[in-house]
């Protein structure tokens, strides 16, 4: 298999004629991990399930390692690990019968699925029923079935939302090992913390347009120890108050490198 990476070229989405996600490029390397950040309504959701095969683009194309996501579907889908914001699951099934579920699907064999709970701390859970886990426990299933078959990517949708402190840092340490086993990962999420700790690369989206993009090391080269929070301020105080121009209507990418690229965001 080629292992390239992901790439989204000049990808939109348009529901009932409003556009959700304006044109948005992208491209992540093997080993490569990228936070989409933004508040609600932003289009970080929804640019992960077009990468997951979830929803269809309005245009544009996605590939990953040169496979098409609608003419290659199938192998396209084979190799991405996919982490929902939200997801029921079947009512009286341990965390080992769900986890082996997915192996199932997914063809690989219990001992993987009892290794991936492991893997995020729910060994000593394995037999209680899903249905009495609290949102963190929850979110670690999701995430133990998103990288049990060692995908070529992982999409995480809010991988943080309802976690404590002690497994936000897990899961730090979680994003690090995959990334190291030279899997890519792009996940979204709205604590900055965690993305600055976890990513490479940070992407800011703003009523679905890319406003700013660059490496942590240059986020913090331009706003010193506040890094991402400075970043997301900055953005904030610029944004065009109702019945201003709105001069984002391309997409914008600044890599921040020199002070004086944030003049051509303004």
């Amino acid at each position: 298999m080629i292992n390239i990476g992901l790439e989204m070229v000049q990808v939109t989405k348009k529901i009932k004629g409003k556009t959700i996600v304006h044109p948005f490029d992208l491209t992540i390397r093997p080993g490569q991990v990228v936070a989409l950040c933004g508040g609600n309504g932003a289009g970080k959701s929804t640019i992960l399930r077009m990468i997951a095969g979830l929803t269809q683009p309005t245009s544009g194309t996605i590939e990953l390692n040169r496979l098409d996501r609608k003419l290659d579907r199938e192998y396209y889908l084979r190799q991405i690990g996919y982490m929902p914001d939200h997801f029921n699951f079947g009512a009286g099934l341990t965390a080992s019968e769900t986890i082996r579920f997915f192996a199932s699907l997914k063809g690989r064999t219990a001992q993987e699925a009892e290794a991936a709970l492991r893997a995020v701390g729910l060994e000593e859970a394995r037999n209680k029923r899903v249905s009495v886990f609290s949102k963190g426990m929850q979110q670690r299933l999701l995430f133990a079935q998103a990288i049990l078959d060692k995908p070529a990517l992982i999409v995480l949708d809010e991988p943080t939302n309802g976690l404590d402190p002690y497994w936000m840092d897990t899961f730090v340490s979680l994003v690090k090992e995959v990334k190291q086993a030279g899997q890519a990962v792009i996940f979204s999420t709205h604590q900055l913390q965690v993305a600055e700790e976890a990513a490479d690369r940070a992407i800011f989206l703003m009523d679905g347009k890319m406003v700013s993009t660059g490496t942590i090391e240059e986020y913090r080269a331009q706003y010193g120890t506040s890094g991402l929070q400075g970043a997301f301020a900055s953005l904030v105080s610029r944004k065009p108050s109702d019945g201003e121009e709105d001069r984002s209507a391309s997409p914008v990418k600044i890599t921040i490198r020199k002070r004086e690229n944030e003049q051509h965001d303004e």
